[in-house]
């Protein structure tokens, strides 16, 4: 990675206009080097924001976080290039979160077959761009703007200049994964191959309470979504919400342990730095939710989630002790319950699981973009593509139809 580090400070060094006389583009490797209250101003990334609902996860706070806490840095194999559009005095006018990475981990849109077959024909994957939150398969802006000003113009800007920056710091590609739909169109517009996938999502429809919702199930799934809900919490297990001033250095340290566990067993080495969970307690902790499971006097497994302007986005979790149910307790039925008392729209339950399904989250089609400069390969992917996302169209369709709710019960996603 180091010769890959070394390009990407000189072109940070030496960029040159991609705009106008007005407007420029710059790389900026360290959020250390993004004033806050500069960041703050593009739509989404601010909880004052009109244009977008807020996002944690485009934040200054969460991001300026993975970096300082390790979690996301050239070491491990995310080096940030973030893409600035600025006037000629500075302001920051636009943005495209971005890291050159030596690997494909961590991104929960797995792009490993095409690095193999590039690599097997003689072609070099890597470094690859990658337009992303490292770690977080959620959905949310990536052609931020600031408040204000033309995103009609500004967006398909954005995405034309990144195609430059990947030629630039001599990438192969450019991924933006987990991208809104309407941002995958201007970056299919502006020649980008458009992917799709598939996670579920609960959607509030303005339910009261969790009551409410399961009124809207069919008879035999209401039934067992209670009766699963009284096992999860046999053993005398009771549960928690922990946020804003609940998220002391002790809690961190007990969450960190259930993630600890669990992250080891299911990916090897876990991705987040114990440092991480003390930064966004100290500087987003009113955007935290972590659900605690307890038994006897002390925490047993737990869940955290990040909450947005009209989102739970829950994230990972991890447990010390075994307990049937408890993983549905905690992740699923407990978001709802939270969602529903804020009102917020919707919960976001992370990558996969069709298990998700039969507990009232539905699938939803999710999007990413792909810039491929070898003719050749972006032809193959292009084609790989074109089936992937009728096989993923086919699929929505058929779990659709094995929801839960009764028939009749429209859901719009």
């Amino acid at each position: 990675m180091h010769s890959a580090a070394a390009k990407a400070q000189s072109f940070l060094l030496s960029a040159k206009s991609l705009m106008t006389d007005e407007l420029s583009i710059r790389v900026e490797r360290s959020f250390k080097n993004i004033a806050p209250e500069s960041w703050s101003k593009l739509a989404g990334a601010s909880k004052t924001g009109s244009v977008l609902p807020y996002n944690p996860f485009v934040s200054h706070a969460f991001l300026s976080s993975l970096e300082e806490s390790g979690s996301a840095t050239d070491k491990t194999g995310w080096l940030g290039n973030h893409l600035l559009l600025e006037t000629d005095d500075g302001e920051l006018l636009g943005a495209v979160i971005g890291y050159l990475k030596s690997h494909s981990q961590g991104e929960y849109v797995f792009d490993h077959g095409w690095a193999d077959a590039f690599e097997r024909a003689g072609g070099r994957y890597y470094p690859k761009l990658q337009c992303s939150i490292p770690f977080t398969p959620a959905t949310g802006p990536r052609l931020l703007v600031a408040e204000g000003q033309d995103r009609s113009v500004l967006q398909p800007a954005l995405a034309e200049s990144l195609k430059e920056v990947t030629r630039q710091l001599g990438a192969s590609s450019a991924h933006i994964t987990f991208l809104p739909e309407d941002e995958a169109s201007i970056f299919e517009g502006n020649g980008y191959l458009h992917r799709t996938d598939q996670q579920f999502h609960f959607i509030n429809k303005g339910y009261a309470d969790h009551d409410a919702f399961l009124e809207t199930l069919a008879s035999r799934k209401r039934k067992a979504l209670k009766k699963e809900r009284r096992a999860a919490l046999e053993h005398g297990i009771s549960i928690d919400w922990l946020t804003g001033s609940d998220l002391t250095e002790n809690i961190w340290d007990q969450f960190f342990a259930f993630y600890m566990d669990t992250g080891s067993r299911k990916w090897g080495r876990p991705y987040l730095t114990r440092k991480f969970y003390s930064l966004i307690g100290e500087r987003m902790p009113e955007d935290v939710l972590l659900v605690m499971a307890k038994r006897e006097g002390r925490y047993i497994a737990g869940a955290i989630n990040f909450i947005g302007g009209e989102t739970l986005y829950g994230r990972h979790w991890g447990c010390i002790e075994d307990h049937p149910f408890l993983h549905f307790e905690v992740c699923y039925h407990q978001a709802i319950d939270f969602a529903l008392s804020k009102g917020l729209k919707r919960v976001e339950a992370g990558a996969q699981g069709e298990h998700k399904l039969a507990r009232g989250y539905l699938p939803v089609i999710t999007h990413s973009a792909h810039y491929i400069g070898h003719q050749g390969l972006r032809r193959a992917v292009a084609d790989y593509l074109k089936h992937e996302r009728e096989q993923v169209e086919e699929m929505s369709e058929i779990l659709t139809e094995h929801s839960p709710f009764r028939k009749g019960e429209r859901q719009d996603i």
